[in-house]
């Protein structure tokens, strides 16, 4: 066990000299082995606990267990209590996906407080118990639930400062060790209800492709994951590198038409452009992930935009200039005359309907949008659209 987890962390460059680590410690068997693991491994280590004010007394037990297994490892501990329920309501989420926002946005914040003891710069890791069984489990789950290649490729190794040392180990070998180490751990009974797919997934679905279909199911769904991650890379970058020479030839334009220079990453703040005739040139999987960079380059983080909202974009650039599509998360994608882009909405507030004396269906920006001027080289004869929103200008009368 030892040597497979050093050899993965060496290979995958999750944790390099220098390095401090927290381990996130629910007190399950997984994060129980990964923390004898590392402290065995003679990593600087803490830990964190976070108790999300459900389960009742077996949270309680929980945090209870944890607490007497650091003080066995003389491992520091952080334990946050939080009401998982409350926040769930609030937000219109499940309980789920409420405890994990909450859990990760916890690890930040003491992995930030950390760095900051650190004169050296050293960096925190965060080291998560996901394991190779995880691993195949999810990327069935989104598989069934329609995701594309960024979610068929399953759990990540590294993602920023969150790393996942058991990648390389199974549920089977991760008992074992804790075994033969005379390591407790804590079941949580929520792992057995068959409410969550996941769960249905790991207890039903995958025991019986192995059963009737093949016993290797496992290990091939992980070899696809493995390929098809490897194929969203190479897609990543090859978006990134067409947007990169898309909009330095954009820049070079526009310099040499204005004879100034300008700094167009200040426009692109508050949106970023692609020129309609290169995103319309790409195979239609590269224009999804030159949308996904776009989104990426406005807004880092981004949520709640599905793939209908993608095919709805890429629609955009054989439509009239100004269609628009709204997007989730205050954002909208929109075509110029020549340009496609992805922009955040000017912020709305209602405007008084002098004839009702009501609050209507009429808005108005709160703040004045900014003017956006596009150069272009008039053909002879060639007629200048009439349109509300654009005026024209000729640019060789205008001055300074």
């Amino acid at each position: 066990m030892l040597n497979k987890v050093r050899d993965y962390i060496r290979e995958q460059g999750m944790i390099t000299q220098g390095d401090a680590v927290i381990v996130a410690l629910s007190g399950g068997a997984d994060s129980v082995c990964l923390l004898t693991v590392l402290k065995q491994l003679d990593f600087a280590l803490r830990a964190v606990h976070v108790h999300h004010g459900i389960r009742g007394a077996e949270a309680d037990r929980d945090e209870a267990f944890v607490q007497a297994l650091c003080e066995s490892l003389s491992v520091p501990l952080y334990v946050a209590h939080c009401q998982v329920p409350a926040y769930a309501a609030e937000h219109g989420l499940s309980e789920e996906e409420a405890g994990r926002i909450l859990r990760y946005q916890i690890l930040e914040e003491e992995a930030e407080k950390w760095e900051r003891e650190f004169s050296d710069g050293s960096r925190v890791k965060l080291a998560l118990a996901h394991h190779r069984d995880d691993n195949a489990e999810t990327i069935l789950h989104h598989l069934l639930r329609g995701s594309g290649l960024t979610g068929l490729a399953g759990i990540r190794p590294v993602q920023g400062r969150r790393v996942r040392p058991l990648l390389c180990v199974g549920r089977d070998e991760i008992r074992e060790y804790l075994t033969a180490e005379h390591m407790d751990w804590c079941e949580d009974s929520t792992n057995q209800s068959a409410d969550y797919t996941r769960n249905r997934i790991r207890s039903q679905v995958l025991p019986l492709l192995k059963e009737t279909v093949n016993e290797q199911a496992e290990e091939h769904i992980l070899q696809a994951g493995q390929i098809i991650g490897q194929a969203d890379e190479y897609l990543r970058q090859r978006a990134a590198e067409i947007w990169r020479v898309a909009v330095s030839r954009q820049q070079e334009s526009r310099d040499s038409e204005s004879g100034a220079r300008r700094n167009i990453a200040d426009e692109m703040s508050e949106r970023v452009i692609i020129p309609l005739a290169v995103f319309a040139a790409q195979p239609e999987i590269l224009k999804m992930y030159l949308i996904r960079h776009m989104l990426d380059q406005l807004k880092p983080g981004w949520k709640d935009i599905t793939s209908r909202h993608f095919t709805a974009i890429a629609k955009l650039a054989g439509k009239p200039v100004g269609s628009r599509v709204d997007l989730p998360g205050g954002l909208m994608a929109r075509t110029g005359y020549e340009t496609l882009e992805i922009a955040g909405k000017a912020e709305q507030k209602p405007v008084l309907d002098r004839e009702t004396g009501g609050w209507g269906g009429n808005t108005v920006p709160q703040t004045a949008p900014k003017l956006h001027m596009t150069v272009f080289s008039r053909q002879k004869d060639q007629e200048i659209p009439k349109n509300q929103y654009t005026k024209w200008f000729d640019y060789d009368k205008i001055k300074g």
